[in-house]
């Protein structure tokens, strides 16, 4: 007669603990083994091919009957521990006692619900065991089926892919902006979501779960704190585990997150060992197989009486859905210490990352391309120094020793029929036969080729076709990249942008071949922009990718202090306003208040901690950001107008406060300037506007394209309309084609010189549909972008304050 070893849990890990001890020590002890499962080991990580109908349960069954009865193995399954006696060394199950001479716990861990109202109705499960798949596999016998899995995270993806393939309706709610966020960056986030969008799975980023609906019992569907309603059959919580210690805990064992246990995967009772999800070791718990299976490993030598120790190591992600080929290890984190290798093909999906710190890979991420995960998983464990294969690491093991390619000689080597454009079927002859009849710039190609004609992502190949070709005599374009992230221009991203329907940052880097993983702080500005106006509805502002200035609603002074400018509307204020604005400046030391040159008042020096009181200050007295910091409009100067002046002949002031009321909260590719003056006489200097009005006696002349800043330039007429709605529905056409064409940080006046006035003109003055089109699409962003950002920032500062967002022309006046 052996020892006597009871095991708690019949999970993989204890699993794979009994197998090591058996082969160690077969005889060494008479084995108890609890499961409250109503079946021993299987392999919970298939759990997702059984879900997905590619398995069946049978084919993952890891110790079968037979196994145990070989070992000698006394299974109690379908049966729960309901104490640990430490004193008298005895387990107390549901049907009876078992004494122990040594006990492992491998309970595993509980997955973790969150508490929503309506988390205990009917129909909301977890994703954890064989009863829970069975659940999800008997919905997808039920047409029209719908499921929410709640968690972007391998576990609810995993859920989510094999609904999918039993039939389900199946929506994936996720909190953070992209999917699996501990294990990916944002660009293999957004291949991966791209994937499992094509597989017919809506995937809802950023979307915060509020209440889940119940009907007679049952879920019926969950609510979003944005009031969506998503309906459901089914909803499965996968949203993460905490460890099982309770019974640990009850016992008087040491525990913190999880059972803590030293090296040999003893508890704080010697006598008594724990291995996998349940235990805590140095300040970490464990969620992956890899760490689990060597815990085991040490623990069955423990036993044993063999020496051995347990050492943390770094482990890889895989994701278990078939088609999504997608590899993660180690640190992939941004860091000032830190160089990134970047490789895109967006034509396949594919995408890696490898993160390098002091010439060793500490990350890696890999998307459509894992076939060497493996080989940069041993380079990141073992810590080599990689910087004599820099150059050619990113491309496997399989590429090492050799010299770096020359793209230049690649292309040269390519055959005449191999294809340059595949838009416009161009292949390397046809190029080759344009440049020696004359053809000496890409325009020229262009012209007679068609190539980089459609969708542009072949130009640097074009180019490269031209340099091997012209030899010295082929002069680079002189249009600059929008950054060392990437060659194409501001122009061609924007193109690509539409004509690609990219409409997220990750789109863009991903499906553009960025060559750095997120982008930097020059592309991500412009980026964020043209995301914005091309996509109102699709795209939701980033603000990490604003200046500071933007981010803080305020701009920032030499001192550290910022600037708030509350606004006028054109220039009016009311002695309410001005109480508040003396009230402010009294409450908050402002050292400095002055008048702007647009017509309002500025409060200099203000300390960044008092911003958002100042600003619930300000709102609580009807005023809302003057936008001094923003690329979008910032004024419309006034004069009089009709109300008081002899000379005026149109109402000037109110039209300069219907414009302002319409234009506010726009983003534009640079600062917006405006202003309208009542007569010719020019007294609110609209000649040197981005947008200037004059008014006349027969109606208004509406210039454009003028500067009075570093370039002083007068304004040029663009039409003169007879009516105050003419004047409004061309001004916000104008705005509106500046904001889908221009390069961003290019001011009105820069973006008119470079497109001419004529095309302009062409487009909002003689073609009225266009106009109309245009204005619009200006008032479909507006209704998204007219709001107040201080009112938002302050809004959670009493629950009574309502905020002025989305402030409409009509409830502005």
């Amino acid at each position: 007669m052996g020892l006597k070893l009871v095991v708690i849990g019949a999970g993989m890990a204890s699993g794979r603990a009994l197998e090591q001890l058996f082969e160690t020590a077969p005889d060494a002890y008479d084995v108890t083994l609890f499961n409250a499962e109503p079946r021993g080991n299987y392999n919970r990580l298939m759990l997702s091919p059984v879900l997905s109908g590619e398995k069946t349960y049978e084919e993952i069954v890891t110790h079968d009957d037979a196994w145990y009865e070989e070992n000698n193995v006394t299974c109690r399954f379908g049966e729960k521990v309901l104490k640990i006696d430490r004193a008298r060394k005895v387990v107390v199950g549901e049907n009876g006692e078992v004494p122990y001479d040594k006990l492992v716990l491998g309970m595993g861990s509980n997955p973790f619900m969150i508490p929503l109202p309506g988390h205990d109705l009917e129909g909301v499960i977890a994703y954890r065991d064989l009863e829970d798949t069975n659940r999800m596999i008997d919905l997808g016998a039920k047409p029209g089926a719908k499921a929410v899995v709640i968690g972007g995270g391998l576990l609810g993806l995993e859920a989510a892919a094999g609904l999918k393939m039993r039939g389900v309706d199946v929506t994936v709610v996720h909190i953070m902006g992209h999917l699996m966020e501990r294990q990916l960056d944002e660009a293999a986030g957004y291949l991966l979501r791209k994937a499992l969008v094509d597989r017919g799975i809506t995937v809802m980023c950023s979307a915060n779960s509020k209440e889940i609906v119940g009907e007679d019992g049952h879920v019926k569907a969950l609510k979003l704190d944005d009031g969506t309603e998503l309906p459901c059959d089914l909803l499965v919580m996968a949203v993460g585990i905490r460890p099982s210690i309770a019974l640990g805990q009850d016992a008087g064992l040491a525990v913190g997150r999880g059972i803590h246990v030293d090296d040999q995967m003893v508890t704080s009772d010697a006598d008594i060992l724990a291995l996998g999800e349940c235990v805590e070791h140095d300040g970490a718990v464990f969620g992956l197989v890899a760490p689990l299976y060597d815990q085991a490993k040490v623990i069955a030598k423990t036993l044993a009486g063999e020496e051995a120790k347990f050492v943390n190591k770094e482990v890889s992600t895989k994701l278990k859905v078939t088609g999504c080929d997608l590899f993660s290890a180690g640190d992939f984190a941004d860091g000032d210490d830190r160089e990134d290798i970047v490789f895109r093909d967006p034509s396949r999906g594919v995408y890696k990352r490898l993160v390098l710190k002091d010439n060793v890979v500490i990350g890696a991420v890999m998307y459509g391309d894992t076939a060497d995960g493996n080989w940069f998983y041993n380079l990141i464990k073992d810590g080599e120094d990689v910087s004599e294969m820099r150059e050619t690491l990113i491309f496997g093991p399989a590429f090492q020793g050799g010299a770096a390619a020359d793209p230049l000689a690649a292309v040269a080597a390519l055959p005449a029929d191999a294809e340059i454009c595949g838009c416009n079927g161009v292949c390397k002859g046809q190029i080759v036969s344009a440049i020696e009849g004359g053809a000496t710039t890409l325009d020229d190609v262009r012209a007679q080729t068609k190539a980089s004609g459609s969708c542009g992502t072949c130009t640097g190949l074009v180019e490269q076709v031209l340099a091997v070709t012209l030899g010295d005599d082929f002069v680079l374009p002189t249009s600059k990249s929008v950054c060392g992230c990437t060659d194409l221009t501001h122009e061609d991203v924007r193109r690509l942008i539409k004509s690609q329907e990219l409409k997220s940052q990750p789109a863009v880097w991903q499906e553009l071949g960025w060559n750095t993983p997120n982008g930097c702080h020059v592309c991500r500005p412009a980026i964020n922009f043209y995301l914005l106006a091309d996509w109102p509805l699709e795209y939701k502002d980033d603000p990490q990718s604003r200046f500071v200035n933007e981010r803080n609603h305020a701009n920032i002074q030499k001192d550290g202090t910022f600037s708030v400018v509350p606004r006028m509307w054109g220039g009016i204020t009311t002695p309410d306003e001005l109480r508040a604005i003396a009230d402010a400046a009294d409450k908050y030391n402002v050292p400095t208040v002055k008048v702007t040159g647009g017509q309002r008042i500025d409060l200099l020096g203000v300390k960044k901690e008092d911003l958002p009181s100042m600003w619930y200050d300000l709102n609580q007295a009807g005023m809302v950001s003057g936008h001094a910091y923003s690329k979008g409009l910032r004024t419309v100067k006034t004069c009089v107008g009709t109300d008081h002046c002899r000379f005026g002949t149109q109402d000037s002031t109110g039209l300069g406060i219907k414009l302002e009321k319409m234009l506010w909260g726009s983003w534009t590719p640079h600062k917006v300037k405006l202003a309208v003056s009542g007569c010719p006489r020019n007294c609110a200097e609209a000649t040197c506007k981005d947008v200037g009005i004059i008014c006349v006696d027969s109606g208004y002349e509406v210039s454009v394209a003028g500067a009075a800043g570093m370039d002083v330039k007068e304004t040029e007429l663009l039409a003169k309309v007879a009516t105050e709605e003419e004047a409004i529905e061309l001004t916000a056409a104008f705005i509106q084609i500046y904001r889908e064409n221009a390069k961003y940080l290019d001011r009105g006046y820069k973006w008119v010189a470079k497109v001419g006035l004529d095309w302009v003109k062409e487009q909002v003055v003689d073609d009225l549909e266009q106009r109309k089109a245009l204005f619009e699409r200006f008032e479909l962003s507006q209704s998204i972008y007219r709001n107040d950002p201080w009112a938002e920032h302050v809004s959670e500062k009493a629950d009574s304050y309502q905020p002025l967002a989305n402030l409409t022309l009509e409830a502005a006046e």
